[in-house]
């Protein structure tokens, strides 16, 4: 894909928290926005000490350049307003997620960001190893969509909705995103979720928030849920 001109701005902390990241539960690359002109990575906060653990890897790999960020063919088709882009170079993906939102701890999920006001509207990402090389080796689309979300999205008490289902290619890669409601007796959440499968890894982004708020903000988390792409590493 051609690279169009990036205008790149971006803070000294917002930086480390994209560039300086390592945790769920296993260990991870270097994550990155391409939004960047001064690159500074300062780890001096109570907050960034103590992720300085799961950061420790970006310290190790200083071949990661300013022109290899905005080579990627990856963010070649530039951030959309308000949002930033979150890219883990070692483990061969990217999406993007709202500029307002804070990344956090997610239990055994590899990278997380939620909305600093609304904390059950949040993104995911996580990957399992997998001897299949596209998800249709899974299995008709539809059935292995309505099997994630009715056996494996979904609690005992909770009754699921397939919304809408759609499937693209992107670079040769095929990736099924899928909408969604999860309602039990006194809650609902509503959500996208996008695989894929690269690197010997079955990967799974999911978006969403309370159901009460799905119409206002439905399009919006669209955006991540198709913005999400993989790579190989």
């Amino acid at each position: 894909m051609a690279i169009s001109s990036l205008s790149l701005t971006f803070t000294s902390k917002t930086l480390t928290n994209q560039l300086c990241r390592r945790g769920g539960s296993r260990s991870r690359g270097v994550s990155s926005s391409n939004r960047i002109t001064n690159c500074s990575i300062i780890i001096s906060s109570d907050e960034d000490k103590k992720n300085s653990k799961r950061r420790a890897l970006v310290l190790g790999i200083g071949a990661l350049t300013l022109n290899s960020i905005i080579g990627s063919p990856l963010l070649a088709e530039g951030i959309p307003q308000n949002y930033e882009a979150f890219v883990d170079k070692a483990d061969g993906y990217s999406y993007y997620y709202p500029s307002d939102w804070r990344e956090f701890d997610f239990r055994a999920h590899d990278s997380a960001f939620k909305d600093r006001y609304m904390q059950l509207q949040n993104v995911r990402l996580s990957f399992i190893p997998t001897d299949k090389t596209d998800i249709h080796d899974l299995g008709p689309m539809e059935e292995v969509v309505t099997n994630l979300i009715t056996n494996i999205y979904s609690a005992p008490n909770q009754v699921a909705d397939l919304l809408s289902m759609q499937e693209r290619n992107i670079d040769g890669r095929n990736y099924c995103t899928f909408e969604y409601v999860l309602t039990s007796p006194n809650f609902a959440r509503a959500a996208f979720a996008t695989i894929a499968i690269a690197n010997g890894r079955y990967y799974t982004l999911i978006v969403g928030a309370n159901e009460r708020r799905w119409k206002r903000y439905r399009n919006q988390l669209k955006v991540v849920a198709d913005s999400f792409k993989v790579f190989d590493i």
